[in-house]
């Protein structure tokens, strides 16, 4: 058999593959400086709530390694740091498929505050020493993306069909609206608004976000099957691209009902925290449209990466939860940009204060939506971004 080394160049990889194994070195957390508050929104999810936004500060995890490598990923629990050590310290970032079982077993977390910062900054180190973007190691089935401005609040008719017709002057082409209202027809009233107001220029997503809690109940409006099926009918003649979160998190049963009932796409699974429940769903027709979210997933990336092939082999289309703001909706820029059946990217965008671009300005090269509504991943190794050095204020 021809040795591995003299193997590589007929594969044509570059020099870097044969370099000897990387080795994971440290792990760190650094706190990034506040540079100042844009200011709070009510989300529509959670009628009283308030969502923060601001520029800077929050902290970022680092895998560092003995070649000088660096991957950066979002923040992760400073009390799991230490069990993290323990299962990385030592070994090769692209083993990942060794590594993320058992960051999931030993350093699970809830949502968002789990291990799958590191999982996104193991694939960082994975790109750079590869030198190649991660869409590009992906597959790169595209070189741009249709970004969707996802809105936060619930506001007016007016005030909606207003924003949405500005985006759209600034080359926008998607939107998604928020449902929450008490009745159906003050619901579609805000489409019928934004629809008026765009004409062809906007696609038109609707989330009802009636998938919150893993219970019987949240706050506000409770949508049953009845008004899921007599709204999905109701969009449908508007020609909204889907419905998002119709029913409660696991009433798959009605959500498959609701799916044979309705034309209009159902989407979700943004809650969702294990491959195998997104396999029952696509076995049983649950959604047309799946939204992992890397930073709710236990596997993380490398977990929802699995969960498009499973998507692509049914048919169905993905396009993933947001991913935090900030370098976890990097890394889904770069998961999209590397399928076919994903036709968009979710950029949480209501402007001004919650602008999209709040988040990303802790970054030197941001990603930015063009003039023609695409956004382009970064371009430069891994992730493609750095974050900006005078933000880095200490080490935990």
């Amino acid at each position: 058999m021809m040795p591995r080394r003299e193997f590589l160049p007929m594969l044509g990889l570059s020099a870097l593959s044969a370099k000897p194994r990387l080795k994971i070195t440290e792990i760190r957390l650094r706190q990034l400086k506040l540079v100042k508050k844009a200011g709070t929104l009510e989300p529509a999810w959670n009628p009283g709530g308030t969502m923060p936004f601001q520029v800077g500060g929050g902290s970022i995890v680092e895998v560092m390694t003995d070649q000088g490598l660096v991957g950066i990923g979002p923040s992760v629990p400073l009390d799991l740091i230490g069990a993290i050590k323990v299962q990385l310290l030592g070994k090769d970032p692209f083993d990942i498929e060794q590594l993320a079982p058992r960051l999931r077993y030993y350093a699970s977390g809830p949502s968002y505050r789990g291990a799958s910062g590191v999982d996104i900054a193991l694939w960082d180190l994975i790109g750079k020493a590869s030198n190649q973007p991660l869409y590009k190691l992906w597959g790169a089935a595209k070189e741009k993306v249709i970004p969707y401005a996802s809105m936060i609040r619930l506001s007016t008719p007016e005030e909606r069909a207003e924003l949405a017709s500005r985006l759209a002057s600034e080359g926008w082409r998607a939107i998604k609206l928020r449902l929450h209202y008490a009745t159906m027809r003050e619901d579609l009233r805000v489409v019928e608004a934004v629809k008026k107001a765009v004409g062809d220029r906007m696609e038109i997503m609707v989330d009802a976000n009636q998938a919150q809690s893993s219970g019987s109940w949240q706050p506000g409006i409770l949508w049953d099957l009845r008004r899921a099926v007599e709204t999905a009918r109701e969009l449908q003649k508007l020609g909204c691209v889907w419905l998002e979160e119709p029913l409660p998190r696991f009433a798959f049963n009605k959500l498959s009902e609701l799916n044979r009932l309705v034309e209009l796409p159902i989407a979700g699974g943004e809650h969702i925290r294990g491959a195998h429940e997104f396999q029952w769903m696509l076995r049983d027709g649950v959604y047309d449209v799946l939204q992992p979210e890397s930073m709710v997933l236990e596997g993380g990336v490398t977990e929802l990466r699995k969960i498009a092939v499973m998507a692509e082999a049914y048919g169905k289309q993905i396009v993933p939860h947001h991913g935090g703001r900030e370098l976890g909706t990097i890394a889904h820029l770069h998961l999209v940009a590397s399928w076919r059946h994903a036709p968009y990217v979710e950029l949480l965008h209501d402007p001004p204060i919650g602008d999209y671009r709040h988040a990303f300005s802790v970054l030197e090269n941001p990603p930015l939506v063009d003039g023609e509504g695409m956004i382009a991943p970064p371009q430069e190794a891994g992730l493609g971004v750095q974050i900006k050095r005078d933000l880095i204020s200490e080490e935990r």
